[in-house]
């Protein structure tokens, strides 16, 4: 039988395996009554099939994230709102599927049944919603987005072809990796991936793939390998490493030509808003891809957009995008060419290793645990990560609490990589006229070394 492709891979392929089980992970939602329109949630190890099935349908599709806590999954599934949440394994046709969902609600509820063994004629088209990225924000809890099959067919093509087959270093709960695997598929490219991320067995992998998805600290991991194994470097058969997800210093880029002469670096910069906001291929500097526009207002940027989100789920009611012009407070420079320098995020958020993580979530966590009085999250320079989650605590008199009890706490609350990893106490935190903790009053005095902290061991 022929076997349609899921609309999102556009003029791509996928894997005859990989599309049967699409197709039989399809089947499987349509008979738990999901259909152009619905909701998914998927909560699986092997999460791809699951999202092209949803996809064939017309169905918007959340990919869990394995290390949220209780509380953090909670919140995205009560604004996310999905019709049906997955947590099984697919398998291809006609085989019958995973006993292993979790329902939304009681009409959500069915009879298994077999799937089947016919495939799914797709439903929707480029305006339909196929995507639920979650992003944290500045509340104290995740974001729930909406995309366009459109917004991300878009993306794919401004990025633009590239050799596979294709490396996935990292969960596809992850929107920069997901975005990866489905580029590969657009480009016609079979999909490796790694459960997780290890520098030494990704170098091995790269003997066998043309292309890789990194975030900088990845990057410079496997840099270190490649240096420190001249087999490994010899038999690496890497022509292509996209790069996103943070800076990327000048000394990475001179180690990456140094080290990988005959490979092309691609850098990006994008948010889970906007997608691709630019690209930088060889020395030409950070340039905005086709159709998207940019404004620095105050050194802020702001950015029209073709390829942006379509709105925000609260409470499982869309709130849409409005505006033509939006900004993450992202602070930038543009030159005369058009050329984007970008300086850091403004406000409560830390980039590190690729990951933004929220201030206020972090902090709202830590100020739960006794002799806390306050508490400021700020990012501190880091070689390879970019910056690290730093924490000053403002103690109370009888004295700090303990580093054991601030990192039970942050265990409890926040996933990994929202977890501070320095962790500073001060007597009085500095704060603006109205109270309130000073963010950069503290981030100055962090980098000129005249914070009145102490470190926690």
């Amino acid at each position: 039988m022929t076997l349609a492709i899921p609309p999102i891979v556009g003029p791509g392929a996928v894997p005859a395996d990989l599309l049967a089980r699409a197709h039989g992970a399809a089947r499987w939602l349509a008979a738990h009554r999901i259909a152009e329109g619905s909701r998914v949630a998927v909560d699986s190890p092997d999460p791809l099939p699951w999202f092209l099935g949803a996809d064939l349908l017309g169905a918007a599709c959340l990919v869990a994230e394995p290390t949220w806590t209780p509380r953090e999954r909670d919140a995205v599934l009560a604004d996310a709102r999905p019709d049906l949440v997955v947590t099984g394994v697919t398998k291809p046709l006609p085989e019958t599927f995973p006993e292993s969902v979790a329902c939304a609600s009681a009409r959500d509820a069915g009879d298994t049944g077999n799937v089947g063994d016919v495939g799914v004629a797709p439903a929707g088209d480029d305006g339909t919603f196929f995507y639920l990225p979650t992003t944290s924000g500045s509340s104290a809890r995740p974001k729930v987005l909406i995309r366009t099959r459109r917004s991300w067919l878009r993306s794919f093509a401004a990025l633009g072809p590239l050799p596979g087959p294709v490396l996935i270093p990292g969960p596809l709960s992850s929107s920069l990796f997901l975005f990866g695997a489905l580029h590969a598929l657009w480009c016609g490219h079979g999909v490796q991936s790694l459960s997780c991320w290890e520098p030494e067995s990704a170098a091995l992998a790269a003997q066998r793939a043309a292309t890789v998805h990194l975030v900088p600290a990845m990057l410079a991991g496997l840099l270190a390998v490649l240096e420190r194994r001249p087999d490994l470097r010899e038999g690496c058969a890497l022509r292509t490493v996209v790069c996103g997800g943070a800076h990327l210093g000048g000394d990475t880029r001179e180690r990456f030509a140094r080290l990988l002469p005959g490979a092309e670096l691609i850098e990006y910069y994008g948010s889970a808003e906007h997608s691709l906001i630019a690209l930088r291929r060889g020395t030409d500097g950070l340039r905005p891809v086709p159709g998207v526009r940019l404004d620095s207002r105050d050194g802020l940027l702001w950015v029209s957009s073709p390829l942006a989100f379509s709105g925000r789920l609260r409470g499982g009611t869309l709130h849409p995008a409005e505006d033509e012009w939006s900004t993450v407070g992202d602070q930038v420079e543009l030159d005369g060419t058009g050329a984007l320098t970008v300086r850091g995020r403004a406000g409560a958020v830390v980039s590190s290793g690729g990951k933004l993580v929220a201030a206020e979530e972090v902090e709202a966590v830590l100020r739960t645990v006794p002799a806390v009085t306050d508490v400021l999250v700020t990012g501190t320079p880091h070689p390879t990560l970019g910056a690290i989650v730093t924490a000053v605590i403002e103690t109370t008199a009888d004295g700090p609490p303990t580093l054991r009890e601030l990192r039970a706490a942050a265990r409890a609350g926040l996933e990994p990589g929202k977890r501070p990893r320095r962790w500073l106490a001060t007597e009085a935190l500095p704060r603006t006229a109205s109270g309130k903790p000073a963010r950069a009053t503290v981030a100055e005095q962090l980098r000129d070394g005249t914070l009145a902290a102490e470190p926690m061991r």
